[in-house]
């Protein structure tokens, strides 16, 4: 439905051309506004529930206190890869798990794993790679959320959420306690989690609408055969320098796999083509805009720094083994 509104409003009512570079930014802006908005105040109305009703003091304590082997890590990569969400759509759950509390690294994984790995993915590489490139894909997706989560957790970054967070903690760690005593009825306390929830809508509307304006123009106006010259199996380089040409642009995987399938067909190595997918929908500018209201730059450079590396690093894996 809201991809035939955009078309209608782009097409029918602006009467843009489909077949023009402004035409699909403008349509990819209409219907991925709309989309985020919709899920970020949903998510961000089903979070403040959780954190009404669920003992999320409980869960942070269990998480922090206990010693649970990495597996912490694990299940938030495993969620993030059952949650159907591109890299700006997961930030919704991102934001209500730190509001919660929820220790950081943890967070991390379920970030970078909710883009790479879905049931989208692995519908549409079971159909275009087959089983084996699918399962490796899948393994190492969840793994590299796992260890950047691990990685991140360790370094001790929560001094580096942005004050609008750490202001939500706050307001929902008092909210719940007085709740809790008051045993508030479910439908006295939603209009105040609906409030909240437009509340986290309102505080990053600058944000998405800068982010997925960036995403657009990137979507229209960025010629496929310009990485393709670069992608060469000749090229010693083609893996750092696919994933530093891809991490600008935006898309879901199912936007990206098909164009994979072309660069693999037309002789790129499959392992520089996977890297280029992976930082396509595991890290973008539009992504980093959105952060911006979580956290402070440091944080962003470090998280994408980090990820960059290891997508890289899988990149030269994949060449290896595919």
């Amino acid at each position: 439905m809201i991809q035939r509104f955009a078309d209608f409003m782009v097409y029918e009512v602006l009467g843009l051309g489909a077949s023009t570079a402004f035409g699909e930014s403008v349509n990819f802006f209409f219907y991925d506004t709309i989309k985020i908005f919709i899920l970020l105040f949903f998510i961000s109305a089903v979070m403040g529930i959780i954190n009404a009703y669920f003992p999320i003091e409980r869960l942070r304590e269990y998480l922090t206190s206990r010693k649970l082997y990495g597996l912490q890590y694990f299940f938030a990569a495993l969620f993030g890869a059952i949650t159907p969400f591109c890299s700006c759509s997961s930030i919704p759950l991102f934001i209500g798990f730190v509001k919660g509390g929820i220790p950081l690294g943890v967070t991390f994984s379920y970030l970078i794993t909710s883009p790479l790995v879905n049931e989208v993915a692995v519908a549409m590489f079971l159909g275009t790679f087959g089983l084996r490139v699918t399962v490796i894909y899948v393994i190492s997706g969840i793994l590299l959320g796992m260890i950047g989560g691990i990685v991140l957790g360790g370094m001790n970054l929560e001094p580096y959420l942005s004050d609008w967070v750490r202001q939500m903690q706050l307001t929902s760690s008092s909210d719940s306690a007085v709740w809790e005593k008051e045993h508030t009825p479910f439908f006295n306390r939603l209009p105040l989690i609906l409030k909240e929830a437009w509340a986290i809508v309102r505080g990053v509307l600058f944000y998405i609408i800068v982010g997925i304006g960036i995403g657009a123009f990137m979507h229209g106006y960025v010629p496929e055969g310009f990485f393709e010259q670069y992608m060469s199996e000749d090229n010693l380089l083609a893996v750092p320098l696919s994933v530093v040409f891809a991490v600008p642009m935006y898309s879901n995987a199912a936007g990206i796999v098909p164009i994979i399938e072309v660069f693999v067909a037309k002789g790129i190595p499959v392992g520089t083509a996977l890297a280029f997918m992976m930082a396509v929908v595991g890290l973008s500018v539009p992504e980093a805009v959105l952060l911006k209201k979580v956290m402070k730059w440091r944080l962003i450079c470090i998280f994408f720094g980090l990820i960059t590396s290891f997508i890289v690093a899988l990149g030269y894996f994949y060449n290896a083994v595919l």
